[in-house]
């Protein structure tokens, strides 16, 4: 199926802008050295982002985009949630994340974000607490966004035709629970139209 994914609240980005962090604790547990260099190169230059901040990696144009995995985690995020309903398509899937892992895929690799008219990469910061043995710590944390509006479209190739109803609930999920960091405060929250139904091989 070819979907359009349009976002009703601001999107934040996730990817670490520092490439040595990115490469000591994200990138390097990749098995495949050529998506970890490509994830890298993908990094913006150092002036467009500060230190700590979470971001987007960009294109050559510099556009920002996601990549196909990320996409293949809200799958999985939305199936564990909604695997808790027992009368949802989720709940039917075991082993879902080999199901999700191996029998669906998500093109292109990268996905390019298109910003609405007049929209442009912003930030958001916001406080994060954690009780910790030494009592409540507080750190602040800043992450680029994408304004609501921006959109996307994806591919989504599923193996099983029989995995299309579980597909279109964790679609309709994205009004709920959405894509990027904060998602629980209802960050990356969106609607998404079919441009192209699934096609069911003879």
């Amino acid at each position: 199926m070819k979907v359009k994914v349009t976002f009703m609240e601001e999107l934040l980005g996730t990817a670490c802008n520092n490439p040595e962090v990115h490469e000591e604790f994200i990138a390097s547990r990749s098995a495949d050295a050529e998506k970890m260099k490509e994830e890298l190169a993908a990094l913006p230059a150092d002036e467009l982002v500060e230190k700590g901040m979470t971001i987007f990696p960009r294109d050559e144009q510099g556009n920002p985009f996601l990549f196909d995995y990320q996409l293949k985690g809200f799958f999985k995020d939305s199936c564990s949630a909604l695997g808790r309903v027992e009368t949802s398509e989720s709940k039917k899937l075991k082993a879902y994340k080999k199901i999700i892992d191996g029998l669906i895929f998500v093109k292109p690799r990268k996905i390019l974000l298109q910003l609405p008219a007049g929209g442009a990469i912003g930030n958001c910061q916001r406080p994060l607490r954690a009780q910790t043995a030494q009592g409540e710590r507080i750190a602040l944390a800043n992450s680029e966004t994408v304004p609501t509006g921006t959109s996307f479209e994806m591919e989504v190739l599923m193996m099983d035709p029989g995995l299309e109803n579980a597909m279109m609930e964790w679609l309709n999920y994205g009004e709920f629970r959405g894509l990027g960091q904060w998602r629980n405060s209802g960050k990356g929250r969106f609607t998404y139209e079919l441009l192209d139904k699934p096609c069911k091989k003879k």
